[in-house]
């Protein structure tokens, strides 16, 4: 079993074709929405975790390629220090995913990078500089 977060960007001519819906009918892929965009020029992101057993996925990346869709793999991904971390809980208030959240009776900041969409919310929030964007190379 193949499981990827993948940013998926689509030309505005095929933005309103049901992909996900294909992904999952036609080729057994489980696709979770992460994050979505539709720009005034009608292109589209979004940023998806992929999982299916490994043929059928890359059946489904050549499907979604043949479309015109351009697939990138995650290049960046957010990282706590949690040493830095003062416990203010300043970043938990804007995580839209809850990757950042008070953890209650103790009330400190945790952190699960699976939940994180890479949104850069808690970049701004964090007056100590505890959470940090690391990039990484493509696959």
């Amino acid at each position: 079993m193949i499981k990827r977060k993948v940013v998926l960007r689509f030309p505005a001519t095929v933005v309103e074709l049901p992909f996900i819906y294909t992904l999952a009918r036609e080729f057994d892929v489980v696709a979770n929405i992460l994050k979505a965009n539709i720009n005034p020029r009608k292109e589209g992101s979004m940023v998806v975790e992929l999982s299916a057993e490994e043929e059928k996925y890359d059946a489904a990346i050549n499907y979604l390629q043949s479309r015109g869709v351009v697939i990138l793999p995650l290049e960046q991904q957010i990282i706590w220090v949690e040493d830095r971390c003062t416990q203010c809980g300043a970043c938990t208030v804007i995580c839209p995913t809850n990757a950042l959240w008070m953890k209650r009776p103790e009330m400190i900041v945790s952190f699960c990078s699976e939940k994180c969409v890479v949104c850069e919310q808690c970049l701004k929030a964090c007056p100590a500089r505890a959470v940090e964007a690391l990039y990484l190379a493509g696959e």
